[in-house]
């Protein structure tokens, strides 16, 4: 079967969730064609039970995680009053007892579950919990960045407008450095690369002149969410960014630009094409 969109990330996940919290077991799954969720990804596992197992929603503890969209934990598997047991024949093969289970939410829909697990019956600590939950949000992040760059990369037939276009390249330039896999975030980059060169392009055009300031990449990030209509204290939220740091940025930009304002600099960049 063809490795689905994402499990990279979230083996890594796992990995990173075992390592941060002495996890004996880590395993995982995202969801097939939006309604099936199989167990694909394993660390720590001593047989092969989990491996290929298919989770309906509302069956077991990755079943109610699925259907509330929320984590869900259980003390000792084989004897939890609030989840059905469809699935305890693998659970207690693989000698699992305390269990904890966190969906991975993508724009409102749950796209995965990461579980978590001792073969003690032991409450599952918050540091634990916290860390699974953290483990799940990357999972998150790299998953809605692949879905912003497959959208950019397959259009539909009609075309965007420049303005989806320029939503669209504001939300990669702010999830960009956020992401950890080096090749998804050089791959997310030259997206934002070729969005540049088509304004470039479409710029040079209209006026007959070509190339624009030399802008850093963060200097490009500020400007894009202030493109977006996003304040300062805004734009450093979802920069990971200081407020201060934010207007340092947009200062230096705005010099380049020979602007005055927030917006000329925008208009100024967009003309220049190191903005869409």
């Amino acid at each position: 079967m063809r490795e689905h969109t994402g499990s990279t990330e979230l083996r890594g996940a796992l990995l990173r969730l075992r390592r941060a919290t002495g996890l004996p077991v880590v395993f995982g799954g995202l969801l097939y064609d939006g309604r099936v969720l199989r167990i694909g990804e394993l660390n720590g596992a001593v047989t092969p039970a989990l491996r290929g197992l298919t989770i309906t929603t509302g069956s077991g503890l990755g079943g109610k995680c699925l259907a509330l969209a929320r984590p869900c934990a259980v003390t000792d598997y084989p004897s939890a009053r609030h989840i059905t047991h469809e699935y305890d024949g693998p659970v207690s093969a693989e000698g699992l007892r305390s269990v904890i289970a966190v969906p991975v939410v993508v724009r409102r829909k749950v796209r995965g579950v990461l579980y978590g697990a001792l073969r003690d019956a032991l409450p599952i600590g918050e540091r634990v919990f916290d860390a699974a939950v953290a483990a799940a949000r990357d999972v998150e992040q790299a998953l809605a960045v692949r879905d912003e760059v497959g959208r950019l990369l397959t259009p539909p037939a009609s075309g965007p407008s420049w303005e989806e276009v320029r939503q669209a390249y504001g939300e990669l330039r702010e999830l960009a450095p956020r992401v950890a896999d080096p090749e998804l975030r050089e791959r997310l980059l030259a997206v934002c690369g070729r969005l540049e060169s088509a304004s470039g392009s479409a710029s040079a055009t209209a006026s007959g002149s070509a190339g624009g300031p030399a802008l850093t990449p963060r200097e490009t990030d500020v400007l894009a969410a202030v493109a977006s209509g996003a304040t300062n204290a805004t734009a450093a939220a979802r920069l990971g960014l200081r407020p201060e740091t934010v207007k340092g940025y947009l200062r230096s930009a705005m010099r380049k630009l020979g602007a005055h304002t927030r917006m000329e600099a925008v208009v100024t960049a967009r003309r220049a094409g190191a903005l869409p």
